[in-house]
């Protein structure tokens, strides 16, 4: 297992690729029914005739497959304390069933709390891939995370 991850580790400019899930047109199909129930997310025929030509995840899938690449990847072994909130998501391509996922992420900034010297804020640019490399969705955000040396420098 890789080493437990501190505000410190998480150089500016440093990029790191994580995961890999397959998409599957049943899981795509449960997710929308539960949370998303637009036909082009429910229905392989209906969505065969829209614009997208074929069935596609939700926006929403599509994060939280993201987040899940994340996890697995490294905020379930880092000193993350939480998230002041997400800046930006865009959905670029959709996300279609045979997809293979992974996540790229990019540490855009860094800065120690002025307030609470045991954390820090790690921001960063993610984007999630496709298996031809095609970014399908790109999110920025802010992360807290506990330091390694509460009374040290960033």
């Amino acid at each position: 297992m890789a080493a437990f991850l501190h505000f410190e580790d998480f150089d500016v400019g440093s990029v790191a690729t994580y995961g890999e899930k397959r998409v599957e047109a049943a899981e795509i199909i449960a997710f929308a029914r539960e949370f998303d129930p637009q036909a082009i997310h429910t229905d392989p025929v209906a969505a065969a005739e829209s614009p997208f030509g074929g069935l596609i995840a939700s926006g929403l899938h599509s994060c939280s497959m993201m987040m899940r690449l994340m996890c697995d990847g490294y905020m379930l072994r880092s000193a993350s304390m939480g998230s002041p909130g997400v800046d930006e998501v865009r959905y670029l391509l959709p996300v279609r069933p045979g997809d293979v996922l992974r996540v790229r992420v990019t540490v855009t900034d860094r800065r120690r709390s002025a307030s609470r010297p045991e954390m820090g804020i790690v921001f960063a640019r993610h984007e999630l891939l496709n298996q031809q490399d095609d970014v399908v969705l790109e999110m920025t955000s802010k992360v807290m995370m506990g330091c390694r040396d509460a009374g040290g420098a960033a």
